[in-house]
């Protein structure tokens, strides 16, 4: 099975006001994994639809509410037209695992290198990417973003979903 995670950075909550700054994509082939991230001039519906071309299954953490309706808002994509989507979270909520995905990742032991970090970090990282082209800033914004992503994938094994 060819499977997707898929998990976005922005600058706020509103797909309407705000801006969607990185997708990241992890892709699953098999034993496989690769992942993509778009940002600035490669952030198109056509590169994210490139990147999920062959894929069956996509997973997201909150997608359903979050990751998706703002993708297509500002790309005009509906990936869930496409894709069969599972979101994660409804999993770890049958499982008593509450808490956004880092919060899970923590009672499942997943450890991650940008441990402490938040969604407000990734909006004051992209700014000072953006604003000062701080490319260190950049560097830890997509690392934060992968760390999600892949992450997602070790969710899905633990609770045994699809």
């Amino acid at each position: 099975m060819n499977r997707a995670y898929v998990d976005i950075e922005t600058t706020g909550f509103s797909p309407y006001r705000d801006e969607l700054t990185v997708v990241g994509i992890c892709l699953e082939r098999g034993r496989s994994h690769e992942l993509v991230q778009l940002y600035d001039g490669n952030l198109t519906r056509k590169n994210v639809l490139a990147a999920l071309d062959g894929i069956t299954s996509l997973y997201t953490y909150n997608g359903a509410r979050f990751d998706l309706p703002f993708i297509a808002a500002k790309l005009g994509v509906d990936l869930t037209s496409e894709l069969d989507h599972c979101d994660l979270m409804h999993h770890c909520w049958r499982k008593n695992l509450w808490g956004g995905q880092k919060a899970v990742e923590f009672q499942l032991g997943i450890s991650r290198e940008t441990e402490g970090m938040g969604g407000i970090d990734a909006v004051r990282l992209w700014h000072a990417y953006k604003r000062r082209g701080d490319e260190e800033a950049l560097r830890m914004l997509l690392l934060y973003n992968a760390e999600d992503v892949t992450n997602l994938a070790h969710i899905r094994r633990r609770l045994k979903v699809g």
